[in-house]
């Protein structure tokens, strides 16, 4: 509950931001074009979304009865967490990299698809298979890949507007200065203004990366296959990164490439000994959740 509430403020946040900017640019009619602005880039990345970054990793299909092991006891997992998880079993997809990592996309439960790359099925057992997809499934449920869009795109769009806002600036600022003053105080506000916007995204993403692993645990029927899961995730991933899209890392279970540094503070993912410390007290608490594990 505490999550979906951060969640629904940090996009409230966002929003502003936006408005902000758009008022900034043009105002009472910039706010307007900025928020038909928004929604027109949030349309398109909810409907079109998931077949752009199934094509970008060139993730293929898996249709009827998989030849390969693995890949066929992916497909069982797959069918149980659905079922149990009360959703239409996703569209599995298979990318072919030998970095251990996998996400869900699409609109809807209805139109998901799950991915896995072919290093994440070298590496787990069955039972730590079942909390990633546990995790990935819950996605799915909470309609986060809906909320992650929307962030990202209005995102998008605040880095946008603020450029074009730098752009007025730079080539009208100082004829807008003389008349109305300011100038310096707002050339800063645009500049800040997309990097507020994207810490907030990156906050929304990590919210709801805590609430699928909590809903990918129960799913499963036991915490501790997805903590070990993600405990290989880590050291395969620094072992052998992924070539991902940075726009495109927030969809993965772990981000695919190692973030240090200063480069942390924008990670899509909480820590990950943070994230397996709280599956570990959850197992603790919550031991009748093994009655169901697979």
């Amino acid at each position: 509950m505490f999550n979906s509430f951060k969640t629904v403020v940090l996009l409230g946040l966002l929003t502003g931001f936006l408005l902000v900017i758009g008022k900034q640019l043009g105002g009472q009619t910039g706010m307007v074009i900025a928020l038909v602005l928004s929604v027109g880039m949030n349309f398109f990345s909810w409907w079109f979304s998931d077949r752009i970054v199934l094509s970008m990793y060139q993730a293929h299909e898996v249709s009827g009865e998989a030849g390969n092991p693995r890949i066929g006891e992916i497909q069982q997992l797959l069918v149980a967490l659905a079922r149990r998880g009360g959703i239409p079993v996703p569209r599995l997809y298979i990318i072919d990299d030998p970095s251990p990592n996998a996400f869900a996309t699409g609109r809807d439960p209805s139109h998901a698809a799950v991915a896995v790359t072919t290093g994440i099925m070298d590496l787990m057992t069955p039972e730590e298979l079942s909390g990633v997809l546990g995790h990935e499934l819950t996605h799915v449920i909470n309609r986060d890949t809906l909320t992650s869009t929307v962030a990202a795109s209005i995102a998008g769009a605040v880095t946008m507007l603020a450029n074009m806002a730098q752009w007025a600036a730079i080539f009208g600022g100082r004829e807008r200065e003389e008349r109305e003053g300011g100038g310096f105080g707002d050339l800063l506000m645009i500049i800040l203004a997309p990097i507020a916007a994207m810490l907030v995204q990156m906050a929304i993403s990590r919210s709801r990366e805590f609430a699928a692993d909590e809903g990918g645990a129960r799913l499963c029927g036991n915490p501790l296959f997805l903590a070990r899961a993600l405990s290989k995730l880590e050291r395969g991933i620094d072992a052998v990164p992924m070539a991902a899209n940075p726009s495109t890392a927030h969809m993965f279970i772990l981000e695919p490439f190692h973030a240090g540094g200063l480069v942390a503070l924008f990670s899509t993912h909480p820590p990950t000994e943070e994230r397996i410390r709280r599956l570990e007290a959850m197992a603790g608490s919550h031991s009748s959740l093994s009655r169901h594990a697979f």
